[in-house]
């Protein structure tokens, strides 16, 4: 009797399991390649992204650092307020460039030629006579003193000492070399850039104004588009029909998830600033802008939410009396909270890196000014990143970098809040 006949594994039995054999070590190997590829596109794209950031750090953490000169200032009354009025508009148009020029020859009394002079006389930003005039405004009790005043340098002599550009003369580098010398030229914090607008000068250039903008703007965005949005996803989720009209509002609200943000502006464009008047570059026309583009998001995230909440729940309330507005209001919506907060978020977050809506209403314009209302002319932190980046200064390179690394912080914590909020408050059913 043969082995296949007796029981024992006859080679036809043995090819089958060399074949199944041979079949799971190609599957496993597939399996193997698949997850292979997996974890290089993880380590790809988390390469990139480190090298990402790592260049915007090292261009932009030198405009935490502004280069500032210290200079004797004598607060001469005869040239400020010859008349003794301390009238603050008198007080500001006073001739403090020549204050500061008069400090810097005393510094330099070798520099005698007009066109050394004028050299020494451009080491120091333009805007510097603006701070004086600023200072004495709020401080007249300085006039007819001498103070030690620190002023910014010129954004060339700024580049210079960080290393990163020489556009100076070599009389102009000299003379920085001899203030650095005697400790007169020392890079400090750059205060200015968080506490200043948009300037000409990037020595003097800031992003409050953006950042006060931008928070306008966001807060149009929430107090508009989170009940609408809640209210819509609520409705649609617990006490709209199930009905043709119901399902072509569902598609068209996933279908705007997905338009492009350049279209919203266009529309934002043709309804709130041609058709009913709104004003240009205001907070308030943003915020309604990003409304519109950030509503489908909040109102998907909201379902979803609810959706999650257990029947049982419902049924729970409506089995001892509860209404069904009461069910929805007094369990669902409470369960349902922690998610529609952190579908919000990242709504909000999303909304503030958006820049082509608020081109196209206008809120690209050179904004100095820190915007007081939602009616007044402002930039948000995005559009202000665009504006530096096109500018032909070389100072302004270090300033975009640095910009964008505050907006990637505004990023991060609020999409770590919404990871917060999620696992505080979540409940698991």
């Amino acid at each position: 009797m043969s082995n296949t006949n007796r029981g024992g594994p006859g080679k036809e039995y043995e090819a089958r399991l060399a074949l199944i054999k041979k079949g799971l070590r190609r599957r496993y190997f597939k399996e193997r390649m698949v997850q292979a590829l997996g974890v290089l596109a993880i380590v790809a794209a988390l390469g990139m992204l480190a090298v990402l950031l790592a260049t915007i750090t090292r261009t932009g953490y030198t405009a935490f650092e502004q280069t500032q000169v210290l200079l004797s200032i004598r607060f001469d009354a005869e040239e400020i307020d010859p008349q003794g009025t301390r009238d603050p508009s008198v007080l500001s148009t006073a001739d403090y460039g020549g204050l500061i020029k008069d400090s810097l020859r005393e510094m330099f009394p070798e520099v005698i030629g007009r066109s050394e002079k004028r050299e020494l006389y451009s080491l120091v930003s333009p805007g510097a006579a603006f701070e004086l005039g600023g200072m004495v405004v709020k401080e007249p009790g300085i006039i007819g003193t001498t103070r030690e005043v620190w002023l910014p340098a010129n954004d060339d002599v700024d580049m210079y000492v960080k290393g990163n550009v020489n556009r100076l003369s070599e009389g102009q580098e000299a003379m920085v070399r001899t203030l650095m010398e005697r400790g007169d030229l020392k890079k400090r914090f750059n205060t200015a850039f968080f506490t200043r607008g948009d300037s000409r000068e990037p020595e003097l250039a800031g992003i409050w104004g953006a950042a006060v903008g931008s928070f306008y703007t966001l807060l149009v965005t929430m107090l508009l588009s989170f009940p609408l949005g809640v209210a819509t996803a609520v409705y649609l989720e617990e006490f709209a029909p199930v009905n043709r009209f119901t399902d072509i509002i569902e598609v068209n609200i996933n279908n705007l998830a997905a338009v492009p943000s350049i279209v919203f502006g266009l529309l934002g464009l043709a309804v709130f600033l041609n058709f009913f008047g709104l004003p240009r570059s205001a907070p308030l026309v943003g915020g309604l802008v990003l409304t519109l583009m950030t509503l489908p998001t909040i109102i998907i995230a909201s379902r979803a939410t609810l959706k999650s909440v257990p029947p049982s729940i419902r049924e729970a309330a409506l089995g001892v009396g509860a209404s069904k507005m009461q069910s929805v209001t007094q369990h669902v919506l409470p369960l349902a909270m922690p998610g529609i907060l952190t579908g919000t978020i990242i709504g909000m977050a999303r909304a503030l890196g958006e820049t082509a809506p608020l081109l196209m209403i206008g809120m690209v314009a050179f904004i100095v000014d820190v915007p007081s209302g939602i009616f007044d002319k402002a930039t948000v932190l995005p559009v202000q990143i665009y504006l530096w980046a096109d500018s032909p200064e070389r100072a302004f390179v270090e300033r975009t970098s640095a910009a964008i690394l505050v907006l990637l912080a505004f990023l991060v914590v609020m999409n770590a809040a919404a990871v917060v909020l999620r696992r505080k408050f979540e409940r698991r059913f």
